[in-house]
């Protein structure tokens, strides 16, 4: 895992032309990844699966993004409460609030948007990366995540065209409602 952090991306926007809820969930992601890459440091990436996963948990099927995006207060619990779903030492909670992750943060988001351009947001997929054939893109955003061979047929979509010379660019500014079924 690398991080990519919206606040830094960011960190010049003029966010009165965005919903009120941005800059708050933005400084969220950031503590949040703060928390994972203290977690990758100390349990390399599968702790950071566990952490994601159970970030996702919290964050979208039990609606603490949207409740946020509302305007309601981050939960004071929120990010030691990940930690703890995630079966990692309570310990770790503490580096959202450590800015000497955030070095390592502007890192990794300054080498995501070189492969990509600045235009973009997250995700950023890198595939082979360090080899003659490494290609990098934005996306792919989905309102619904497909599971099985569907999931499988969409990352090799992905990859293919990732890996295709001279491709820039596929969008669709349509999208349905985010879909956790």
């Amino acid at each position: 895992w690398r991080f990519i952090a919206l606040a830094i991306v960011n960190a010049e926007t003029d966010y009165s032309k965005f919903p009120p809820a941005y800059p708050s969930l933005h400084g969220l992601g950031r503590d949040m990844l703060r928390v994972a890459a203290a977690v990758r440091d100390a349990g390399g990436n599968d702790a950071v699966a566990a952490f994601y996963t159970a970030a996702g948990q919290r964050m979208h099927l039990e609606g603490v993004s949207a409740s946020v995006f509302r305007g309601d207060p981050i939960p004071e619990d929120l990010i030691s409460g990940i930690v703890a779903d995630a079966g990692l030492g309570a310990w770790l909670a503490a580096a959202a609030s450590d800015d000497s992750y955030d070095a390592l943060l502007r890192e990794e988001t300054e080498l995501a948007l070189s492969r990509t351009g600045r235009d973009v947001g997250t995700p950023i997929l890198t595939f082979t990366p360090g080899t003659d054939t490494e290609a990098s893109l934005f996306g792919p955003v989905i309102s619904k995540a497909p599971t099985g061979a569907a999931a499988l047929e969409l990352w090799d979509a992905v990859a293919t065209l990732a890996r295709t010379p001279g491709f820039a660019e596929l969008k669709r500014s349509l999208r349905d409602p985010l879909d956790f079924t």
